[in-house]
């Protein structure tokens, strides 16, 4: 799996797609495409997300699930990274169960389901979803499959209970790889 995911990048990078970059509704991520003026690119991951108030309840999650340290490693890593609102999309009392202490190992393995191993820019997602017939599988961190595909311009990524999530956001440029806003939360098996 992992060689097709290189195969179809290397591909992407000759062939040049870059639609990927129209990805979302300009309506919906308007405060997105705001703050991410304002994100300094020579960050890590960590400190962007820090940075931004839209990522608090991601951060609080990351500090209790003891991940703050390897996101902020060299990486490469590639996060879909969910804003608050997002998360308030969870059944009620839902994050506040993830975020006590007896609840780590899950949470752990809910973020890092957000989370694949290398850099994979906008263009590049796009490029393996087109030439994978119209659906990419994704391994993440956790182990568990993302299934990308497009819908007009945006990219959805379907997780592995059947929910459907669009990148609002793309290409949050960090020194230790990219994060792609994502308006809801994905949930592993």
């Amino acid at each position: 799996m992992k060689i097709k995911f290189i195969l179809a990048l290397l591909v992407a990078s000759l062939v040049g797609f870059t639609s990927f970059a129209q990805c979302g509704n300009k309506s919906n991520n308007h405060h997105a495409q705001q703050t991410s003026n304002n994100w300094d690119h020579q960050q890590d991951i960590v400190d962007i997300a820090v940075g931004d108030d839209d990522f608090s309840t991601l951060v609080a999650a990351l500090k209790t699930a003891g991940l703050v340290s390897t996101l902020q490693s060299d990486g490469p890593f590639t996060v879909f990274a969910p804003v608050n609102a997002a998360f308030a999309k969870l059944p009620e009392g839902t994050v506040e169960s993830l975020l006590q202490p007896e609840n780590r190992q899950t949470l752990t393995k809910v973020l890092t389901y957000h989370v694949v191993a290398g850099k994979f820019n906008a263009a590049d997602v796009v490029a393996a979803i087109k030439n994978s017939g119209g659906e990419f599988k994704i391994e993440t961190v956790s182990g568990d499959i993302l299934t990308a595909s497009l819908n007009g311009g945006t990219v959805l990524l379907t997780d592995e209970k059947g929910n459907v999530v669009a990148v609002t956001q793309t290409d949050v440029s960090a020194s230790n790889g990219v994060i792609h806003v994502i308006d809801s939360v994905v949930l592993p098996s």
